[in-house]
């Protein structure tokens, strides 16, 4: 399969050198590969290629294995694999759908790279709806993030399905799991490719961090406040549980800022529609637990806000993973409570603590609005097909449309929200590619 042709689709022109390195490693050894990197470095794509590239259209059989912590990830790498043109044929399979239907679409697709959640695969494999005998290559992405979600079980577990001669790929963006070594998942020849090291000094340099003093220990005022103080920036902030998520996002919203909600309580459907929201735009804060941390397809953010504070170092860690991201600039916030110190792993002379102004601005607008299109992939709707839509009827200009994400039953565009009420109106009972659907708000 030709790289440059996938790159090109993917609208990238260079890869990084951490994902060159890694190609490379991937190319000269057989042995197993432990890969260490920063979130939001281009990890997927570092380990997608060189395997896309070691895959055998002719053979009708599964040929790789895709382990992912949640499904979020999956669905993700998924999106990857699709916007590559599925250079092969790939099924993904996660939690938060009927199993019965995912077995019969295996029957149908006879895959030969699956992507999937430990629980998920495990359960297909104990079945039988999947012989993975035959595969060459085991990758595990984000395999700290695994472990710490305790699927060490189901992932011994899955391995054992697998030939003894499956080349073992462990992706991680710490090195906390190796405290406790990898045994079991890799060989003792494993080449180890470390990018952490030198990464994490300049990260030092990008990320900024802050702390603001609650007078009361309920921190709702004191978060409205830092969100009125960042302004029109994206941000994300974070939380320790579901039902804070709840009542955080609340009051925010309440008080007039434009913010989305996300846990993993939520319907499947809604955590998307949230996911999208934000990244989209038309939300200027996420509220989220540590599943936001990563594994999500999320844009660069300006700013994370720890809300409640990180009880472990690597929370923190893949916390502001998703702000200065790679070569981008960042800033972290910790909200304390009277009497609340910093967390024991953060170095104080390393954290500036602000006083927030007493005249704050108004909550500032977003600049796009998300619309809801009730098609999808399923019903053979494209970006394209959108674009074209929201230009040629809704009357809007390409730079009034802005991310596009089409999901097999629906699809998510962001609109110019100056806009966004004249488009509704005009393509009020028009057809899309022919079909008569639903163009609405995002709820």
């Amino acid at each position: 399969m030709n790289t440059a042709s996938l790159l090109s689709r993917l609208g990238i022109d260079t890869l990084n050198a951490m994902q060159l390195d890694t190609a490379a490693a991937w190319r000269r050894h057989r042995a197993d590969l432990v890969l260490l990197s920063p979130t939001g470095s281009g990890k997927t794509l570092a380990y997608l290629l060189p395997l896309l590239a070691t895959m055998q259209a002719e053979r009708n059989e599964v040929q790789a294995v895709v382990v992912v912590p949640t499904r979020e990830l999956a669905q993700q790498t998924d999106g990857v694999l699709r916007a590559m043109g599925r250079p092969v044929r790939s099924a993904c399979l996660h939690g938060g759908r009927a199993a019965m239907d995912e077995h019969r679409a295996l029957r149908e697709l006879r895959p030969q790279l699956v992507v999937a959640t430990p629980g998920r695969l495990l359960d297909h494999l104990s079945k039988q709806n999947l012989d993975v005998g035959r595969a060459h290559t085991l990758v595990i992405d984000e395999f700290d993030k695994c472990l710490e979600m305790g699927f060490r079980r189901e992932m011994t577990e899955a391995v054992a399905h697998l030939g003894g001669a499956v080349r073992r790929v462990l992706l991680s963006a710490t090195d906390l799991a190796a405290r406790d070594g990898f045994a079991g998942f890799v060989g003792p020849e494993a080449v180890r490719l470390d990018f952490l090291t030198g990464d994490e000094r300049t990260a030092a340099d990008r990320l900024r961090l802050h702390a603001v003093q609650s007078p009361e220990r309920d921190k709702l005022d004191c978060a409205r406040r830092l969100l009125l103080r960042i302004g029109a920036a994206q941000s994300l902030l974070f939380v320790a549980h579901r039902e804070s998520v709840e009542r955080v996002a609340a009051y925010l919203a309440a008080e007039g800022l434009s913010v989305a909600a996300m846990h993993g309580g939520m319907e499947q459907r809604d955590r998307e529609r949230a996911l999208y929201k934000f990244a989209g735009g038309a939300v200027r804060t996420l509220v989220a637990t540590d599943l936001a941390a990563r594994g999500l397809d999320i844009p660069a953010v300006d700013h994370v806000v720890h809300y409640h504070l990180p009880q472990k170092e690597e929370e923190m860690i893949h916390r502001n993973g998703r702000t200065a991201r790679w070569d981008a600039e960042g800033e972290a916030w910790f909200v304390l409570g009277p009497g609340e110190p910093l967390p024991p792993f953060v170095a104080a002379e390393q954290v500036s603590v602000e006083a927030l102004p007493l005249r704050l601005p108004a909550p500032p607008r977003p600049q796009w609005t998300s619309i809801y299109i009730g098609k999808g992939k399923k019903d053979k709707l494209s970006r394209g097909d959108v674009a074209g839509f929201m230009m040629r009827v809704g009357g809007l200009a390409p730079d009034e449309v802005g991310r596009i994400d089409v999901r097999d039953h629906w699809t998510f565009v962001a609109v110019a929200q100056r806009r966004a009420a004249a488009m509704l109106r005009a393509v009020r009972g028009q057809k899309i590619k022919g079909m008569k659907t639903v163009v609405e708000p995002t709820r």
